[in-house]
């Protein structure tokens, strides 16, 4: 039997932390619909001009299609 996947990129920014920043992408996309896997394909930050630090993540969400 094969098994079918389909791949989502998506961004999730955080002021608290990376760790905060990939959770919360991958809880709002398993929301929608089930999440089977996931891996972090960057990091990054930046400095807003309030001069608050922000963590960006870009995730690779993986799902299953067919049983």
């Amino acid at each position: 039997m094969s098994k079918t996947y389909e791949l989502t990129d998506r961004v999730g920014i955080s002021t608290i932390s990376l760790s905060d920043a990939i959770q919360s992408v991958v809880k709002e996309a398993n929301e929608e619909k089930r999440v089977s896997w996931f891996e972090v394909l960057e990091q990054r930050g930046r400095v807003t001009s309030e001069g608050e630090v922000e963590f960006q993540v870009t995730v690779r969400i993986g799902r299953r299609l067919k049983d």
